[in-house]
């Protein structure tokens, strides 16, 4: 039970105690120990970077991960590292995520685990192609020229990023990580390329995917942004009835001609038409307007919504089911020739529209499913630039779909009465997230992961993986349900070719595994350049073609397409991870991979090994501006690492905070939402790491001249109260322990500040401070005292070591006991015994801070040390505890007085009738709960506190002298000793 501490008086911090000492008179004050330590409590601007630095070098940052790999333990601790992306400088997003593992790691290093963690960088696709090129363009360009350009710039910017994540403080073997365009690295993709292929889950198909005009190329869900607000065409449409479906026909009577309504945000994929589906299970109504009779065929649940958008009554005329619309056929409404029919789909909604969908295969994904089920054609009319072809006719051949191509679709269905209406309509629509610019669904020939057989094994395998926080695991399950397929080709030059040759003639692709391993050989020995630099003989040697049953190697072309770098980084498992078991501890990653590289590793993973390739996965939010703004250069919100860590042009506007101050940011932080970082957030980082420096100063102050190793003070000889900060102390150990363990490094910092703030400066040292300075130096009473202040600062140093490295070696240089070269992250976690918890301990110690809590809250706003006790409780066990901390009825220098912090303490059975009329009383209880409840005795007490009757002792400031201007017995007795 450990109960609120309140301060006996009000100090403003651990700095004044020593001040207040060496302000009193003077002609003790070389008597007086007071704190000295040449550990600075403040170091800024260009001293601190100085500093971090040189601690870095003398600590041997560089050194530490080489050395724990070195280390023969039993436990490893494998986090893998997903890759940032190698296109530009390093900036606050890395340096949340970076240093999110980093804290991870060296705690697991602290607590003596072999840590496996390899840094990576993504270094292929567009993004980096596009930035290389600038504005030269790939027209003028061979694929081998635009693979240099790509792999320079992303060698730069990976030099640029390695740089900032060293200075930050990150542990790694920094000349051994890996890159995806490194031989070795994609020979082991295109191994898991290969099996995943055996398996049949890899296949070429024509079907419509996203497709980036501006890019041209493919792009999977994942390299998408949506616009929210996009602003489309939007068109109600009429496609006339030519056939009635047969049961609506036996209704129509004297009808005349009905007309199916759609409503389409993407007018340039009508000509691309081949049905109008409908829902089955939903009713139907025909109906007419009241403004111009016109007969309209759309869902029932739609007309009240629909008359409001058209201003005019909708009068219904039949209703029926929708299964009722077989049969139907419509004409095509810019291809008077053409015939459609009315189709069943699951896919149609009730939310917009008219409950009427127009389906164009080439450019929809449920469309295509429509499509495959019903046999319709599936004829796409786009080019690469997004243009039309000469299949939409010379009206709109070379047209871009997005511009000049979607106003002439919406002129040819004005010239035909096809429109009804025609409005602008916001809405959310996928960009390419690079380019930024619109992309579209166009059908084209590309290769797939068929997502649809996996899905279920990656549901399975996420149930055995631990998600933090749990919140996130209903969006990585929606985003698995939402993946229909997977498109990993890419028409670009700068990736990992897939492994495909075609045969001249016929197109068949030549792509097996005898093909498959012998190309990824080659890739490992030369790089996957040598798809562009060897012949084709290189590749299909005459073993490869024997084996593959193939025609003569003059038969084939090798691909020209590239893999999705989703499947490079999705691949990164089997490259990187031990092979003994393939399998990390955690992926730590922010939100945005829910989509990304948590399910590209866990599809690629569960289709080869059938298992997921992490135990845990830590789903962090994004760094954000103060305002809880996205950061942007055009607003000019971007905080960048480097001017936090080094100060900006003007340093009164961004001082220099160092790394330690970045790192304390991150561990401060709620990391499972967005993260706020500001001036604000970061000076207030700085003062909460300069109240740290101020304790850890007053503990190096009061431990100078103390070796553990010779003087340190056995626990059951030490006073009870420093017996009882060692039980404090372990309890917050286990605490700070489980919160890093729970990747919870806020909880952690919480937990640092609660200790230093409540149980050190407001209550042990402002007890213990007259022990130390006025106690003679080699006393066992104060060499109790420093050897618990020793276990103090050496567990709160080694509590913020992961979160600050730099000042947590600082200390440990400064901290006695220690020789020359040793550094703390190389001698372990916090150092905690069972012997500390004594029984009976606690409760003594409790249920004296109880009776002082009452005598202070009895005395508001005065002070403690003028005030003589007189504790009263009845015979007991509370008794007998309160009489181990006094032996003799009255003391001025009993723990007891020293807990209380008073003049003078009385302990007895009862108040003396005759106390004085100033005495001022105050009364309460007490429970003692031993042997796990099995002993439960609750005590009553009454304390009397009375203005003191004896003098303050010029040396220790105490009121415990007899006479005036005279030492206390204490004093006295240590000075004539002295001499």
């Amino acid at each position: 039970m450990l109960l609120v501490r309140r301060s006996a008086v009000g100090f403003g911090g651990v700095a004044r105690w020593g001040l207040r000492c060496l302000c009193s008179g003077g002609r003790y004050r070389d008597t007086v120990l007071l704190p000295r330590t040449d550990f600075p409590m403040k170091v800024n601007g260009p001293n601190l970077l100085e500093r971090e630095i040189q601690i870095q070098q003398k600590c041997g940052f560089d050194q530490l991960y080489t050395w724990q790999r070195e280390k023969k333990v039993k436990k490893e601790y494998c986090l893998h590292d997903g890759p940032p992306y190698a296109n530009g400088d390093p900036h606050v997003g890395h340096a949340l995520n970076k240093i999110l593992k980093d804290i991870r790691n060296r705690f697991e290093v602290l607590r003596g685990r072999q840590v496996h963690f390899v840094p990576g960088w993504d270094c292929h696709g567009l993004p980096i192609e596009l930035k290389a090129l600038g504005d030269l363009g790939t027209n003028e360009l061979s694929p081998l020229q635009i693979r240099q350009k790509a792999r320079e710039f992303a060698e730069r910017a990976i030099s640029r990023q390695r740089a900032a994540f060293q200075r930050w403080g990150v542990m790694a073997d920094w000349e051994n990580c890996y890159y995806t365009f490194d031989g070795k690295y994609e020979a082991a993709q295109l191994k898991v390329f290969q099996e995943m292929h055996s398996k049949g889950l890899i296949y070429q198909d024509y079907k419509p995917v996203f497709w980036s005009p501006s890019s041209r190329t493919a792009l999977a869900e994942a390299e998408l942004e949506y616009n929210p607000e996009h602003v489309s065409r939007a068109l109600y449409i009429t496609f006339p009835l030519l056939t009635l479906p047969a049961e609506v026909a036996a209704k129509a009577e004297s009808w005349g001609r009905v007309s199916a309504l759609i409503w389409t945000t993407q007018p340039w994929t009508i000509p691309a038409n081949q049905a109008v589906c409908y829902m089955p299970k939903v009713q139907y109504s025909v109906v007419k307007r009241a403004d111009n009779e016109q007969l309209l065929l759309v869902a029932s649940e739609r007309i009240n919504s629909l008359a409001s958008i058209l201003k005019t009554n909708l009068e219904s005329l039949a209703t029926f089911p929708g299964s009722d619309l077989e049969g139907g056929v419509c004409q095509h409404p810019t291809i008077p020739s053409k015939q459609v029919p009315l189709l069943p789909a699951n896919h149609v909604t009730m939310t917009k529209g008219t409950g009427l969908v127009h389906t164009a295969p080439a450019h929809g994904m449920e469309d295509y499913s429509v499509a495959t089920h019903f046999n319709l054609p599936l004829e796409c009319m786009v080019d690469e630039d997004g243009r039309f072809t000469e299949l939409a006719g010379p009206e709109l051949q070379k047209k871009s779909v997005m511009t000049e191509g979607n106003a002439t679709v919406i002129s040819v269905l004005q010239a035909a009465g096809a429109i009804v209406k025609e409005e602008d309509c916001v809405h959310s629509y996928p960009y390419d997230w690079r380019t930024k610019q619109p992309v579209v669904i166009r059908a084209s020939k590309q290769w797939f992961i068929n997502t649809a057989s996996l899905k279920d094994k990656a549901k399975d395998a996420l149930q055995k993986v631990r998600v933090i926080p749990e919140s996130a695991r209903s969006s990585l399950l929606a985003m698995l349900d939402r993946r229909t397929y997977w498109c990993i080709s890419r028409q670009r030059s700068w990736g990992v070719p897939i492994p495909v040759f075609y045969q001249k003639e016929t197109g068949e692709p030549l792509l097996n595994k005898h093909s498959v391993t012998h190309i990824a050989k080659v890739f490992s020995e030369k790089g996957s350049d040598s798809w562009w630099t060897e012949p084709v003989e290189t590749f299909l040697t005459p073993e490869v073609l024997q084996k593959s049953k193939a025609g003569a190697v003059s038969d084939y072309v090798r691909g020209e397409d590239v893999l999705d770098i989703w499947f490079d980084s999705g691949s990164s498992w089997a490259a990187v991870l031990p092979e003994s078991d393939p399998r990390a501890d955690s992926y730590v990653e922010g939100k945005d991979q829910i989509g990304g590289w948590f399910q590209s590793s866990l599809l690629t993973s569960v289709a080869v090994r059938n298992k997921a390739p992490y135990k845990a996965l830590v789903v962090h939010g994004f760094a954000v501006s103060e305002r809880g703004e996205k950061m942007s250069k055009s607003v000019g919100n971007v905080i960048d690492p480097d001017v936090i860590i080094n100060g900006g042009k003007d340093l009164s506007v961004s001082p220099p905070y160092g790394a330690d101050v970045l790192r304390w940011w991150v561990a401060e932080s709620n990391v499972f939402s967005e993260v706020q970082i500001g001036p604000n957030a970061l000076n207030a980082a700085q003062d909460s790491i300069n109240k740290l420096r101020n304790t850890l100063r007053f503990l190096l102050g009061n431990l100078q001249g103390f070796d553990p190793r010779s003087q340190a003070v056995d626990p059951k000889q030490m006073h009870y109260i420093d017996q009882y900060m060692l039980h404090v102390l372990r309890e917050f150990s286990m605490k700070v322990t489980d919160a890093y363990s729970e990747f919870d490094n806020g909880r952690a910092i919480r937990l640092l500040q609660s200790f230093i703030t409540r149980d050190l400066s407001n209550f042990y040292f402002s007890i213990i401070k007259d022990r130390l300075y006025c106690d003679p130096e080699d006393s066992l009473g104060r060499r109790s005292c420093q050897t618990v202040l020793e276990e103090i600062l050496d567990g709160v140093s080694r509590s913020i070591a992961p979160v600050l490295p730099h000042l947590a070696e600082e200390v440990y240089l400064h901290a006695p006991g220690h020789d020359e070269g040793d550094t703390l992250f190389r001698s372990g976690w916090i150092k905690t015994s069972s012997v500390w918890r004594r029984p009976g301990l606690e409760e003594a110690v409790e249920g004296a801070c109880a009776v002082r809590d009452s005598f202070l809250s009895s005395i508001p706003g005065c002070n403690a040390a003028e005030y003589e006790l007189i504790i009263s409780i009845e015979p007991g066990l509370f008794f007998e505890l309160m009489e181990s901390l006094q032996e003799e009825p009255t003391s001025t220098c009993s723990q007891l007085t020293e807990l209380m912090m008073a003049s003078r303490t009385t302990l007895t059975n009862s108040l003396p009738r005759d106390l004085p009329t100033d005495a001022i009383t105050s009364t309460g209880t007490f429970l003692i709960n031993l042997e796990g409840g099995l002993i439960r005795e609750e005590s009553a007490y009454v304390v009397a506190a009375m203005p003191t009757s004896l003098s303050r002792c010029p040396r220790c400031r105490r009121y415990t002298s007899d006479e005036p201007d005279c030492l206390c017995p204490r004093c006295q007795n240590m000075l004539e000793n002295a001499k």
